[in-house]
Order: structure tokens, then sequence, then C-alpha cells
């Protein structure tokens, strides 16, 4: 047991003539290392977008109901009859009266 501690430590074991195959797993041990820092930084930059995107959502949908209550606004009768009064026009006092049309068949 102390020796096997004392050649790990002293690194026999990457120098001895079956080093080969310790190389390859240290070697296979670093590249999934570097996969998941990789992996870890491509998850993290999504994070950071999809956050970015809801931000933006947010600020669109804000102006959209911005947008929505001024043309509401715009389009009450009150509103068209002060600016039509400043035109010189008015509404009407006689209502509209409907025309029907018999068609012969």
């Amino acid at each position: 047991m102390k020796k096997g501690i004392y050649n790990i430590l002293r690194g026999t074991f990457l120098v001895s003539d079956d080093s080969f195959k310790n190389w390859r797993f240290i070697i296979f041990l670093s590249i999934l290392a570097l996969i998941m820092i990789a992996s870890s930084h491509s998850a993290d930059k999504k994070v950071y977008e999809i956050a970015r995107l809801k931000e933006e959502v947010k600020e669109l949908r804000s102006a959209f109901l911005d947008g929505r209550s001024r043309l509401m606004k715009l389009k009450m009768e009150s509103n068209i009859v002060q600016k039509m009064k400043d035109k010189g026009l008015s509404p009407s006092e006689i209502p509209p009266k409907r025309i029907i049309v018999k068609s012969k068949q």
C-alpha cells in the first residue's frame, strides 16, 4: 500500500514499461474534461441568450400594449368629434336612413 502511493507520487507509473495504457487513460480523461468544459460554456452562453431574449420580449410587449392603448384612445368617438370640430366639421343631427334594394327575382 505504502509502496503503491509512493510510486504514484514519484510518477513511476508514467515511465514504466507498461505505461502506454496509463498514458492513454490520462489522455482520455483530459479529453473528457475539455469536452465537459466546452459543454458548460455552451450551456452558459445559451442561458444568457435566453435571458436577453426574455428581456427583449418584455420590452416589445410593453411597446405593443402602449401602442394599442394609444390607438384605442385615438379611435374613441369623443376624440374624433373634437378633432373634426377643429377642422370645422360637426356630427350630423339627422340620423342616416337605410336604403333597401329589392331584387326582381
